[in-house]
């Protein structure tokens, strides 16, 4: 008989010992002034997202987001396209923008972009982001209809997988070979 009533004393002592502090003081509940972001990941591109949000400011909402480098190469920059739905699944486009960085290869880093976006989120709005080029020194590695994916994932069709292009960065490459030097006489 003293087996039975100690047990759910115990559970019971657990639980409110425990569960203040998982809803309180948790890292992993959004902050108040921040909106999440759903991420629509390609996987043939080098970089992975994770924990993206908007985060409020002032002067408007700033993206923050980790990336992780999958790639042999550092990664300068890339371009995004941000996507929200209302209530009703209208889907709204709401921005494309190119962003500039370093991330070493195979690296991690948490990067909040200095660029404001200026957006009023309504109730039961819900925004996703999607990668569309992610530039190296070497390489350009850009998805091929990326719109056309993105409308298909956010009417939730997760049959549509986009390919990847690689071509070579014929901007920023470093130069091969020597350099001309040029004379006076």
């Amino acid at each position: 008989m003293l087996r039975k009533i100690t047990l759910p004393i115990l559970v019971i002592a657990f639980a409110a010992f425990y569960a203040p502090s998982r809803l309180c003081g948790s890292n992993n509940l959004p902050q108040a002034d921040s909106v999440p972001i759903e991420v629509f990941q390609v996987l043939a591109l080098p970089v992975n997202v994770h924990e993206a949000a908007l985060t409020k400011t002032e002067r408007g909402y700033l993206l923050r987001l980790g990336l992780g480098n999958s790639s042999d190469l550092k990664i300068i920059g890339l371009r995004y396209a941000l996507v929200s739905i209302d209530a009703r699944e209208q889907v709204q486009p709401r921005l494309n923008r190119t962003e500039g960085f370093s991330v070493p290869a195979y690296d991690a880093k948490t990067l909040t972009f200095k660029t404001p976006i200026k957006l009023k989120p309504k109730d039961g709005e819900r925004f996703v982001l999607m990668i569309e080029q992610v530039i190296s020194r070497e390489s350009i590695w850009e998805v091929v209809k990326a719109k056309d994916a993105l409308e298909a994932y956010t009417r939730g069709d997760y049959s549509v997988v986009p390919a990847v292009l690689r071509v070579p960065n014929q901007v920023d490459a470093p130069p091969i070979g020597r350099p001309i030097r040029f004379q006076r006489h």
